[in-house]
């Protein structure tokens, strides 16, 4: 296996691919990657955004828990792949992995918060759903939001899903740039809100038994970090061996990670687990020794159990949210829906 990113297979227009687009557009979820201080992967589910431009993709993470942004602000090179079809308008369910620059924006945290309370509802329409609105008012700790936007450098899809053949590519036009990330705050970052289980191959054991399969991320010959999916994965006691996608560049030594999500069609929750180790060849692609799991985002089970961990949670992530927003010198937004459209008649 190589390192180093496919050549173009054609010149291929200006604008970024319209399998990528549809991915964007259609996802409910995709995975970012970003690096430590360190230069280890470490790859998170998120809800894709078309960004305003229309070529570029944004993702969002909390005020609250912002060491997503913090990794991208300090290194832009990122990764995002698209590649669970669980939801998706479309039929083709194309699997797409973006190489690409980051821009963090947190500059006008209410105007962040507003787009997101927008945008989010728009999408993913039943995740609030019943909540009266009285009740979201108070979760500023979860909508207040830091947006990414990343611009694309390389794309690679696989028509269809079909991950036994080799991709497609595109490359972004000599002399593209991403936009400039707004200023750091001051002031140093909070650290993890949550920390991993004691005990990754428990929590390892549960992921690999959920459908959709595992995602790999090594780091590139350009320290770019790239997320693919795999074809394969199986868990023994020190770690995981694991079959990329044909074709993609996967690297076969240094740091690595490895990703599972799972979520109904209806969005109202999510199970993610990610596990962060060093990466060796192995008879049939890979193998991850995994040193530890890395602490997730899952909001999973019955109405009654979301809502103990929401009413939990609070109460831990409401202090970083004053705290967060002082940092940046602005006041802690507010919860500000967007007005009802009147009946007609």
């Amino acid at each position: 296996m190589t390192n180093g990113w496919l050549p173009a297979t054609s010149p291929g227009p200006d604008r970024p691919p319209s399998p990528y687009r549809a991915a964007v557009e259609q996802s409910i979820t995709c995975e970012l990657s970003t690096l430590t201080r360190r230069g280890a992967p470490v790859t998170t589910p998120l809800t894709p955004y078309p960004a305003r431009d229309g070529d570029r993709l944004d993702v969002s993470t909390g005020l609250t828990y912002p060491g997503k942004a913090e990794r991208a602000r300090r290194n832009p090179k990122v990764g995002v792949v698209f590649c669970d079809p669980v939801g998706r308008a479309d039929a083709d369910a194309t699997v797409v992995v973006v190489r690409g620059l980051a821009t963090v924006r947190d500059a006008d945290i209410q105007a962040n918060t507003d787009r997101y309370v927008r945008v989010s509802a728009q999408k993913l329409p039943q995740a609030m759903r019943g909540v009266p609105r009285l009740v979201q008012r108070t979760l500023a700790w979860y909508f207040a939001r830091i947006w990414i936007t990343v611009t694309p450098l390389v794309i690679l899809w696989w028509p269809g899903g079909d991950l036994t053949g080799p991709p497609e590519t595109w490359t972004a036009p000599p002399g593209t740039v991403a936009p400039p990330t707004d200023p750091a705050p001051a002031g140093a970052p909070p650290p993890p809100w949550k920390a991993g289980s004691p005990d990754w191959r428990a929590r390892a054991r549960s992921a690999a038994a959920w459908p959709g399969g595992a995602v790999l991320t090594t780091v590139d010959d350009d320290g770019f970090p790239l997320p693919v999916p795999c074809l394969a994965a199986s868990l023994d006691a020190g770690g995981f061996a694991l079959t990329p996608a044909t074709g993609a560049p996967v690297a076969t030594s240094g740091p690595a990670c490895v990703t599972f999500q799972v979520h109904d069609a209806v969005f109202t929750g999510q199970q993610n687990a990610a596990f962060a180790g060093g990466l060796r060849p192995a008879a049939h692609g890979v193998r991850v020794d995994v040193d530890h799991v890395i602490g997730d985002w899952s909001l999973g089970g019955g109405l009654v159990r979301r809502a103990f961990n929401v009413t939990a949670t609070r109460r831990r992530l409401h202090p970083r949210l004053v705290s967060e927003a002082a940092r940046r010198s602005q006041s802690v937004p507010k919860i500000r829906f967007p007005a009802r459209p009147q009946r007609q008649g």
